[in-house]
């Protein structure tokens, strides 16, 4: 029988058994392997590092949409930077958005999701508020003029074709793509394990925005404990918003969720001590 390892940290690992390996290739940017496992389903890798899996990313898809377009109320425009496997895509077209712009640098990504994570798009990338551009997403932050009520970077680890992502010119060219009282949230590691990087997003994208944060969802598939997702805005009002209004939100927008919902949406911005000590000891 094949196991699949992952070896993000040096000191431990984790491992996937192979029940069924439908797709295996070197891309022109990384190495994709789509594989069955009999208790996650489909699970997705790129550079030998699990992105996705069929069973829990409802969790982290959930909440790296639904939080900011909700606390926001009023979003039209929406740029996706990665998530080629669609799942983001599917969750953000769930709101009555006019347009979404997504903006992934690996064709192949897309093209091998669709066909054996289907269910993660569920027929996103064929819908017509769909602006699909296949370039470096810092690129297209520094050329755009266009503006967004949210940015959502569902980047790799910043390793590799993501590293950019996690940049301080990243953070300052995202700000300037937001309109006013826009948000930007970024996908931002297991602080238990990965406790730099949290500190580093703190210390570059910090400066760009009024108001600079983290919240948390617990995702099984990334080892380690709760992952962090960056929260960055002018607007400080957006990440206190009362129960009530948030609950009416989400009644009115009829989604149907797993994971979310307003009261977890609340409580995932109060952080564990641990990561407050991290963050208060950066400097």
């Amino acid at each position: 029988m094949k196991h699949f390892k992952e070896t993000l940290y040096d000191s431990l690992y984790q491992e996937f058994r192979i029940d069924k390996l439908y797709f295996e290739s070197r891309t022109d940017h990384q190495h994709l392997m789509i594989f069955h496992n009999a208790r996650l389903g489909r699970v997705m890798t790129l550079d030998g590092i699990v992105q996705t899996t069929e069973a829990d990313e409802f969790i982290y898809h959930e909440m790296m949409s639904h939080v900011p377009l909700l606390a926001h109320g009023q979003v039209r425009h929406v740029l996706i930077i990665g998530g080629g496997d669609g799942a983001m895509l599917r969750e953000v077209l769930h709101h009555p958005v006019a347009q979404v712009t997504q903006v992934e640098i690996d064709q192949a990504v897309i093209e091998m999701a669709r066909q054996y994570l289907p269910n993660h798009s569920a027929g996103a990338y064929d819908d017509p508020r769909l602006q699909l551009i296949i370039a470096d997403g810092m690129n297209f932050v520094r050329d755009t003029d266009d503006r967004f009520d949210v940015i959502i970077c569902d980047s790799t680890d910043p390793i590799g074709p993501g590293e950019v992502l996690f940049s301080e010119d990243f953070y300052a060219q995202a700000k300037r793509c937001l309109a006013p009282g826009g948000i930007l949230v970024t996908q931002n590691g297991v602080p238990f394990l990965q406790p730099d990087e949290l500190n580093t997003t703190a210390q570059r994208m910090g400066p760009h925005f009024i108001d600079s944060s983290f919240y948390c969802a617990p995702v099984p598939t990334y080892y380690g404990g709760h992952m962090a997702f960056g929260w960055g805005t002018d607007n400080r009002t957006l990440r206190h918003v009362e129960l009530p209004v948030l609950q009416a939100r989400f009644e009115k927008s009829g989604l149907q969720t797993r994971y979310y919902n307003p009261a977890i949406h609340q409580a995932a911005f109060a952080l564990p001590q641990y990561m407050l000590e991290s963050l208060a000891g950066r400097d």
